[in-house]
């Protein structure tokens, strides 16, 4: 099974790959592209909307050919993925992955974001799935943690980013979420029995159960 990542971040390669490795996908059976220009164009909020989204669609049918599974790690990108038509392989949005599994994890999330932009967009897709399953989720920012992974201080910034996830764990909240990918280092600080989630593995586990049952249904 092949699996071909569109991140809009170089950085996202690597954690990308890390974690396709440890789940089984070899070397040669994973692809990443990066387009940083698409994050642009999407965050730019031009007067059309379409035409920016068509270079998104534009550009995940020319990934498509090859590829058993797509993930889109960026979650800025996600409005664009909603808006495109069936393709023939499964597209995940890591970001909604992430939501998924969260409001299946538990009756309490918490959601830690980075970025103060990040807060709403992200409260507004996980109420998509937490009005499901009647969880609630509470999206916090943790002050200090993007200015630091920018400034390449990113054991401070896992840190800082495990401290928020403890101190949401002892306040009650049953599933802690990081809201951004590069966050998922700092769930590796964490106990086992009290691991936050993250959206690369979400989404590896959403990609992987697409494809099997595509090929059930086939």
């Amino acid at each position: 099974m092949s699996l071909s990542f569109l991140h809009t971040m170089e950085s996202n390669i690597a954690l990308f790959a890390l974690a396709a490795d440890k789940a089984g996908w070899s070397p040669d059976q994973v692809h990443h592209t990066v387009r940083a220009d698409l994050r642009q164009v999407i965050s730019a909020q031009p007067a059309d909307k379409n035409s920016a989204h068509a270079l998104v669609h534009e550009t995940l049918r020319e990934l498509a050919a090859g590829t058993n599974a797509m993930v889109v790690t960026c979650a800025t990108l996600g409005p664009a993925v909603d808006t495109m038509g069936a393709l023939d392989i499964p597209v995940i949005r890591a970001d909604a992955a992430l939501s998924e599994a969260a409001s299946r994890a538990g009756k309490h999330i918490a959601v830690l974001c980075a970025l103060e932009a990040s807060i709403r967009p992200s409260r507004a897709l996980f109420e998509q799935y937490t009005s499901r399953t009647g969880a609630t989720v509470t999206v916090r920012l943790i002050p200090d943690a993007w200015a630091r992974y920018q400034n390449g201080q990113h054991a401070a910034c896992m840190a800082i980013c495990a401290q928020a996830a403890q101190e949401a764990q002892d306040e009650g909240f049953d599933v802690v979420a990081y809201a951004h990918p590069w966050m998922a280092a700092a769930a590796e600080l964490a106990d086992n029995h009290c691991r936050p989630l993250d959206s690369v593995q979400a989404a590896l586990d959403a990609a992987r159960a697409a494809s099997r049952f595509r090929e059930n249904a086939g």
